[in-house]
């Protein structure tokens, strides 16, 4: 291939790439769900998650190392495709940021993060006294 048609080749590999790392999406509902995967060991198995089925075996500090949500969109991988990818999750609210691994799917249409997980950016409690909050997120490297 000649040096042209291999930039170009590069330069839309790097856009896809980057398209597919800058999936996010604002102004969704994220609720609490109780995995305490403090208090299991951080086993898949245990919580029943839906991506035990690939992530169970992972290594106990890549487990543990982040906090735990379930994920529902509305933009970005579904299924397998979005298991133990990470998201940085800002409440609008107070601004308060936490990265979040994903192990399991829901049906709220937006996140169920782990009550630790919702404790860290619910900082007002506001969250907390609604049963939810609104969240914006991102998809990051992790």
């Amino acid at each position: 291939m000649d040096s042209p048609k291999l930039c170009a080749a590069l330069a839309l590999l790097l856009c896809i790439v980057a398209a597919a790392q800058a999936q996010s999406a604002s102004n969704v509902r994220a609720t609490y769900h109780l995995y305490n995967p403090s208090q299991i060991g951080w086993d898949y198995l245990r919580a029943s998650v839906y991506c035990a089925t690939w992530d169970a075996n992972k290594p106990l500090e890549w487990r543990r190392r982040y906090g735990w949500t379930a994920f529902c969109g509305p933009v970005g991988p579904r299924g397998q495709a979005s298991c133990g990818r990470c998201l940085r999750v800002t409440n609008t609210r107070t601004g308060a940021q936490v990265t979040a691994r994903i192990v399991d799917q829901c049906s709220n249409g937006g996140l169920d993060l782990d009550k630790g997980v919702f404790d860290q950016i619910d900082t007002d409690r506001n969250g907390y006294n609604q049963g939810h909050m609104i969240v914006n997120y991102q998809f990051v490297n992790c």
